[in-house]
């Protein structure tokens, strides 16, 4: 029965590890940018966790006038890469088979600069992470918080084919 004890503790252990290892699974590499909230290492698509950023095609407004926010979001996310190896932790995969990760360039935090910044928004749907930051782009008016905006999942929803 000792013997039964000891492997069944053993194989235990070697799932428990197994299983904490993948959730920390480091993705690393040159980044194709998708959108603002979304990259590619490699073959492995990306969603940064805990942040929404306006869609490619959305739009926002500056006095009546159109801007094309999500395009700049993606513009401001390539920037801040700027071709260089991007650091993804892995802490999720979500429901479009996508990791859903925390990144980082140069020891930045991808995902905080995008919203501190003001080119996406803290997804409180799915985190609590970036609402301060949020707050501080809300209350400094940077990036789509100097315009008039849908919130990118109300944008997408009210934009499903």
């Amino acid at each position: 029965m000792k013997q039964f004890n000891e492997i069944f503790f053993f194989i235990f252990f070697i799932i428990l590890l197994l299983s904490a290892y993948s959730k920390a699974k480091t993705i690393i590499g040159k980044a194709k940018i998708i959108d603002g909230d979304t990259i590619h290492i490699n073959i492995n698509k990306i969603r940064l966790h805990g942040i929404d950023a306006p869609e490619k095609k959305q739009t926002c407004k500056i006095e009546s006038q159109d801007w094309f926010c999500g395009k700049q979001s993606t513009e401001e996310l390539k920037k801040l890469i700027n071709n260089q190896k991007v650091e993804c932790r892995i802490n999720d995969i979500d429901i479009y088979n996508r990791y859903v990760a925390i990144c980082s360039v140069n020891k930045i935090n991808i995902n905080q600069w995008m919203v501190k910044n003001g080119w996406a928004i803290a997804y409180r749907y799915y985190s609590t992470d970036y609402i301060l930051e949020e707050k501080h782009a809300r209350d400094n008016k940077l990036g789509i918080w100097k315009s008039e905006f849908l919130k990118p999942y109300q944008y997408r929803k009210n934009n499903k084919k």
